[in-house]
C-alpha cells in the first residue's frame, strides 16, 4: 500500500491568489503535505468572493512549496480544448519534476457555460471527458517519445502536433468520479481516481469498481492512486463552525445535483434556505479536532493514500496550526 499523504486544498474561489499560495506555503510548515488547488471561474456563490486561473497559481505553488500540487479538478471539455490542458500541465511537469498531477473531471456549468457553448446532459460530458483523455494520453505519449500526435473524435479534433516542452515522464493523470461507471472506465484509463466526501458504503463501492476496471485490463490498482478531497468545519467555538459552514460554505449543505445551475447569484437564492443540519452526514461541523481526526481516519481507512482537507472558514492559518500539532500527526497509516 502506498504511502500516506495528506494535503491543504488552496480554495481558489475563497481566497485571492497571493493568499491561496501564502495559506498552501503556511500549510506545508506546519506538516500537510502536498496542495489541491480548485480551478472555478466563478465562485460558488458570491460571498466566497474569488476565482483565479488556476494554472496561473499552480506555478506560483510549485515556487513556493516543495510537495504534489495539482487541479482539482479541470475540466478539458469546454472552456479549454484537450490540447492546451496537456501543454499547460506538461510545462508544470517539467518545470517541477515528479511533483505535479493532472485531476481532469467533466465539468460543471458555473464554470463551462462562460464560453456559451451547448450544456448536455450528464452522460455526453463524461463521454468528452474520457475523449479529452485520450487526447491527453496521446499528447503526452507521444511528446515523451519525440513525435506527433493527432486524434479525431466525436467531440474533438487534434491535427498532427507534439508537445515541444514535455518532461522526461509524463504527468500523473487522475479522474474525478462520483459515479461506479465513471470509476470502473477510470481504473482502465487512467493512473488514479478523485472523489469528494459521500457515505462510506458509496465511497467504498468507487473504490471496488475502479479496482475491477484496472485489473481488466491487466493494471495493478494497488500501485494506482486513489485521492479524496474532505470539506470541514473546525473552528475555536462549535458556534463559530457552524456559522462557517452556511456562510461561507452553503453549497455543501444543498441536498441537489448542482452541475446545471450556472450562476452563483442563483446559488446564492438557493443558499439563504440552508441551515447547519443540513450539512449532517455531509461534512464534519465541529470545534473539536479528535472529532475530525476519526472522520478523516475512516476515509483513509477506506483506501486513500492522498487526503486533501478543505476547512471551509477564513480562519485557515489557526486551522493549519491546530490541524498540523493535534490531527495530522496522528494521520499515519
Amino acid at each position: 500500500m502506498a504511502s500516506l499523504s495528506v494535503g491543504y486544498s488552496a480554495m481558489l474561489s475563497q481566497f485571492a491568489p497571493q493568499e491561496a499560495v501564502a495559506l498552501s506555503a503556511y500549510a506545508e510548515q506546519h506538516g500537510f503535505d502536498g496542495v489541491m488547488a480548485a480551478d472555478h471561474f466563478q465562485p460558488w456563490v458570491p460571498q466566497q468572493g474569488q476565482s483565479s486561473f488556476v494554472w496561473s497559481v499552480l506555478a506560483a505553488l510549485g515556487e513556493r512549496t516543495t510537495g504534489n500540487f495539482g487541479p482539482g479538478v479541470t475540466a478539458p471539455t469546454f472552456r479549454m480544448h484537450p490540447a492546451v490542458v496537456a501543454q499547460a500541465s506538461a510545462t508544470l511537469a517539467a518545470m517541477y519534476p515528479g511533483r505535479h498531477w493532472l485531476g481532469l473531471g467533466s465539468g460543471e456549468a458555473l464554470n463551462e457555460h462562460v464560453v456559451g457553448a451547448y450544456w448536455p446532459e450528464a452522460h455526453e460530458r463524461i463521454s468528452r471527458m474520457f475523449e479529452a483523455v485520450d487526447v491527453i494520453k496521446k499528447l503526452f505519449a507521444a511528446s515523451v517519445a519525440g513525435r506527433d500526435a493527432k486524434h479525431t473524435g466525436p467531440f474533438y479534433k487534434l491535427e498532427s502536433s507534439r508537445l515541444w516542452t514535455m518532461p522526461e515522464v509524463a504527468p500523473e493523470i487522475l479522474v474525478a468520479t462520483s459515479g461506479p461507471v465513471t470509476a470502473k472506465r477510470a481504473g482502465k484509463t487512467v493512473d488514479g481516481l478523485i472523489t469528494v466526501e459521500a457515505p462510506r458504503e458509496k465511497v467504498a463501492t468507487l473504490l471496488s469498481r475502479f479496482d475491477e476496471g484496472a485489473r481488466s485490463v491487466g493494471r495493478d490498482p494497488s500501485g494506482m492512486t486513489k485521492v479524496i478531497q474532505l470539506h470541514l468545519s473546525w473552528a475555536a467555538t462549535e458556534e463559530e463552525a457552524r456559522s462557517n459552514a452556511v456562510v461561507e460554505w452553503p453549497n455543501g449543505g444543498m441536498r441537489f445535483p448542482k452541475s446545471d445551475i450556472r450562476s452563483p447569484f442563483e446559488f446564492e437564492q438557493m443558499a439563504r434556505m440552508v441551515r447547519a443540519e443540513d450539512f449532517d452526514g455531509r461534512m464534519v461541523i465541529s470545534a473539536d479536532p479528535d472529532v475530525h481526526r476519526r472522520h478523516i481516519r475512516s476515509y483513509i481507512d477506506l483506501g486513500f493514500d492522498r487526503v486533501y482537507l478543505h476547512n471551509v472558514g477564513r480562519n485557515q492559518r489557526e486551522w493549519i496550526e491546530t490541524f498540523g500539532r493535534d490531527v495530522l500527526p496522528s494521520l499515519k497509516r
